[in-house]
């Protein structure tokens, strides 16, 4: 007959057992047997805690080490397993303490000062991650998980060829690894633009991890970005799918391009909120607000020479500095360009916070006493929506950088009109609606217009070609989209399409696809990128720009108006859709924006072939620069105040956040 402590042991073993097949549940029935019988076995509990880890109950597992620990203390693989659980939980300083008592008792750890490193690095301490990544090195120099991590770190840094370096070096000793499959992917896309060779990762991780995180969309986006729409349809289909059913197969501003679906896109937002910036421990919050102006803070990563400063510039300098107080928290990296000169010296303050991790940046801006925290980016960009997430301002709106819901319940309001966000879909976001008079999107009216003259030679274009246009990314265009141009231009004889070139096989693959329109190739004709001023000098060679959908021009159609380049489009379903339609009636333009598509394509021809109205569109176009609401930033900025003033008195009366439309002024 077996003793109870013999009973353990079997229990514990068998339990070993099934965690070896991934019978987890089994397994932690015969742990709790085991420890029913010998409440002082310190393996069961450690395997216990394990067992909780894998299944992602990481509540359960730190208590299962803490009791461990409590029976062994000089246990150092239970500190590292407590570390692991705590880092899971985001507690990342308790994490990287536990770590130091596991390397303490063995500072021969590879794993744990690999992990450490993981920790460091999350908290921004990229200093002394890599510290850590070379110590995990020095014990075990092929550790291909500290070479990803060192990698993952330098790339943080801006240092992109030690970072390609360290993840091609992983990649030797763990070749079908799809974490650093995905990263170097992403690098080679981000960092280098090499579109061919970033698309192979991502589609290598797709066959080694099919539910890998994002890869899915990020794959698709990356095969837009070279007008390479063999099985999209297909691929969209399964993204739908995967939305719907919770998965996360694609972010939002990447399923922008794709969805016409407002029920779609708020699904997408509000999973990546919740899995990947859920609401966090609020830092210290107000009861009551000091005495004086309301306090403003704008939250950006492209404080510099870059399409939402380009926009936004004028608000910042415009605003009453009698009632408001303005501060810049910066999340990006500086360019040193004039534009980045006017931004800091539009601020009352200028706070960078690109090196604090999510908490430390929320406490910075508590310390300004923010009344109202303007997030720029959404989930664009050199975004921080993990610092939203701690709740630094009572209030937090959703502005300009991402055109929808970012499904958070952290964030209050979103800046809309009723062109973008009618009021019959306002269940589709999770912010309540701040609806400006004219255009949710502010423009700048000390934007210069370039001095340069250019001719249609000197770019490559035909003299007396009538010149349809579109200067978005690559990544808007839809095959839709493409066969409405080619059949514009099938019924305009002479016309050509201008496009705006990037990724190498983009050109080739749409030569291609009109091609099989029927359209010769040589009527498209590509425009190398420029620089800002040359691109904009060269705007008014066009003679009409198509728009694109489900996601429209932005920036870029803004561009076009200021140059008086008219432009044309139809309203869709989503907010992306609808902003070409919104700065149209703002600009006075109503006319340009089409019932349908089926009258968009009309619209396009008649305008070809009666070039009067069309040059009667281009003078009223021009009148506008001065006249319209679209380029008047002062009317804009008393505008967002007034707007700003409501939210801020809301909440001074201690209610929550809700729809409101701002008076247009007299």
């Amino acid at each position: 007959m077996t003793s109870p402590l013999q009973q353990a042991e079997l229990l514990y073993t068998r339990g070993m057992a099934f965690l070896d097949v991934r019978r987890r549940e089994e397994a932690l029935a015969d742990f709790d047997r085991a420890l029913a019988l010998k409440a002082d076995y310190v393996d069961a509990w450690n395997a216990r805690g394990g067992t909780y880890y894998a299944l992602g109950q990481f509540d359960e597992a730190l208590a299962s080490f803490d009791r461990a620990i409590t029976l062994r203390p000089q246990f150092a693989a239970v500190h590292h397993n407590r570390g692991l659980a705590l880092q899971n939980m985001g507690r990342s300083e308790d994490a990287i303490a536990s770590y130091d008592k596991a390397l303490a008792i063995r500072p021969g750890n590879a794993e744990a000062w690999n992990d450490r490193g993981f920790a460091l690095r999350a908290l921004k301490r990229y200093g002394d991650a890599l510290a850590s990544f070379e110590r995990a090195l020095a014990i075990v120099p092929h550790h291909a998980g500290a070479l990803h991590n060192r990698g993952a770190t330098f790339w943080d840094l801006g240092r992109t060829e030690e970072a390609l370096a360290d993840f091609d070096r992983a990649l030797t000793i763990a070749p079908n690894s799809p974490w650093t499959l995905h990263n170097r992917g992403n690098l080679l896309w981000e960092s280098k633009k090499q579109l061919e060779p970033a698309l192979r990762d991502l589609e290598r991780v797709l066959q080694l991890a099919p539910h890998y995180d994002y890869v899915r969309g990020e794959a698709l986006h990356l095969k837009m970005y070279g007008g390479d729409w063999r099985g999209l349809e297909e691929e969209i289909r399964v993204i739908d799918l995967g939305v719907r059913r919770g998965d996360k197969v694609i972010k939002p501003f990447m399923y922008q391009a794709v969805s016409d679906s407002p029920a779609d896109l708020q699904v997408c937002a509000r999973l990546h909120a919740s899995r990947d910036y859920p609401a966090a421990a609020a830092v210290r919050m107000k009861t009551a607000r000091r005495p004086g102006k309301i306090r403003l803070g704008y939250m950006c990563g492209e404080f510099r020479m870059h399409a939402t400063a380009i926009l936004s510039a004028g608000l910042y300098e415009a605003h009453d500095r009698g009632q408001f107080e303005v501060t810049a928290f910066d999340t990006g990296v500086s360019d040193d360009s004039p534009m980045r000169r006017r931004l800091t010296a539009a601020f009352d303050s200028f706070i960078d916070v690109s090196a604090l991790n999510a908490r430390a940046a929320a406490e910075r801006v508590a310390e300004e006493d923010i009344d109202i925290l303007v997030n720029l980016n959404g989930y664009y960009g050199a975004h921080r929506m993990d610092v939203f997430a701690h709740r630094p301002a009572p209030v937090q709106v959703n502005f300009l950088g991402f055109p929808g819901t970012l499904g958070a319940p952290y964030m209050d309001y979103i800046i809309a009109d009723r062109v973008v966000i009618p009021e019959t879909e306002l269940q589709f976001y999770a912010e309540q609606a701040a609806y400006l008079p004219d255009s949710y999107q502010v423009n700048d009216s000390r934007r210069e217009v370039p001095e340069t003259k250019v001719d249609r030679a000197t770019v490559g274009l035909p003299e007396t070609a009538f010149v349809y246009c579109h200067f978005n990314h690559n990544y808007k265009l839809m095959p839709a989209t493409f066969a409405r141009w080619m059949s514009i231009l099938r019924q305009t004889e002479g016309s050509v399409l201008w496009l705006l070139q990037s990724s190498a096989p983009f050109a080739d693959n749409l030569r291609r696809a009109a091609e099989r329109h029927g359209i010769a190739s040589d009527r498209l004709i590509f425009a190398p990128v420029l620089g800002q001023q040359e691109h904009m000098a060269r705007l008014p060679l066009g003679d009409l720009f198509l728009d694109s959908h489900p996601c429209n021009a932005h920036t870029t159609a803004s561009d076009a108006l200021w140059m008086g380049l008219p432009l044309l489009t139809y309203a869709g379903n989503c907010f992306s859709g609808r902003v070409a339609a919104s700065l149209l009636h703002a600009v006075g333009l109503s006319e340009l924006v089409a019932a349908s598509p089926d009258a968009y394509e009309a619209l396009a021809v008649t305008l070809a072939k009666d070039r009067a109205v069309l040059e009667g569109l281009r003078r009223k176009l021009a009148r506008s620069r001065s006249s319209a609401a679209l380029f008047d930033t002062a009317r804009f900025t008393r505008h967002m105040e007034a707007a700003y003033v409501m939210m801020f008195d809301t909440w001074q009366r201690g209610r929550g956040p809700e729809n409101f439309a701002v008076p247009a002024l007299v």
